[in-house]
């Protein structure tokens, strides 16, 4: 009977051959070279999706919620924003650096006060943002632009770059928990 057992092949876990665990932050060079890269293409939208991820420090899910009038009034963006997130319900406030404020600029002059407010409307149905799925696939493709594994960074990764370059000046665990507006002190030293 236990020969029987042992001829049974056994079934491969699902994430056998993928990387388990939190995906890590990008670093300053690379950082730069998915700007360079981007503003080679002329990737406006794009440019403007980066550099926002990376200032807000917002979950995917949040990011491509993000309205117009969340970031700009009357044509002009704004040096900080408030956005609600879906997770906590709880409001998080950040700055947009110059870098950020020009691309996100450049690409509501392309894209127009055209309603919905969504600042990243969705190519198939314009009265829907981007969807998170096609976010994650536009961060697979900015990492490959630079010779990186995509599957080992994603959209968290880009939540939490800027908040790793701020504690690696600052030693300072208070001000990156309120950065990415998590609750627990135990979420933001994992």
């Amino acid at each position: 009977m236990t020969k029987d057992l042992k001829q049974i092949p056994k079934k491969l876990p699902w994430n056998k051959c993928r990387l388990n665990g939190p995906k890590p932050p990008l670093k300053p060079k690379q950082i730069w070279g998915i700007r360079t890269r981007l503003q080679i293409a002329k990737r406006t939208r794009d440019m403007a999706l980066f550099d926002l991820a990376l200032d807000s420090k917002l979950r995917g899910c949040d990011l491509v919620r993000v309205k117009i009038s969340d970031i700009a009034v009357h044509g002009a963006v704004q040096t900080r924003a408030t956005v609600t997130q879906r997770k906590t319900g709880r409001p998080v406030q950040f700055e947009l650096t110059e870098q950020t404020r020009t691309s996100v600029h450049a690409w509501l002059q392309i894209r127009g006060n055209r309603s919905p407010e969504f600042l990243f409307p969705s190519r198939i149905d314009r009265s829907r943002h981007l969807s998170t799925r096609q976010y994650a696939r536009l961060v697979d493709g900015w990492t490959t632009l630079i010779g990186l594994d995509p599957k080992a960074y994603g959209t968290h990764s880009l939540r939490r770059t800027k908040a790793a370059l701020i504690y690696k000046r600052t030693g300072n665990l208070r001000a990156v928990q309120l950065l990415l507006g998590h609750t627990k002190l135990e979420s933001t030293v994992r």
